[in-house]
């Protein structure tokens, strides 16, 4: 089974599609470093920060989870 962490950063990845991940990273608020941790499951994700996700990409917090 998939951890959160991994269903998040798939879905993240999925939506970035052939954007560089500097750019994506800028238009959603968050540095590289941390869209990349996200990317590969290995950042901790805060609450404050799923919900900053949720408003740039105007998605429910359930779409960063689908997979």
């Amino acid at each position: 089974m998939k951890t959160l962490a991994d269903r998040l950063g798939k879905r993240l990845r999925d939506l970035r599609g052939e954007e560089s991940q500097l750019a994506f990273a800028k238009k959603l608020g968050i540095s590289k470093s941390s869209l990349n941790r996200m990317e590969i499951g290995e950042q901790n994700v805060s609450l404050k920060t799923l919900d900053t996700l949720c408003r740039r990409l105007k998605r429910d917090i359930g779409d960063l989870f689908s997979d």
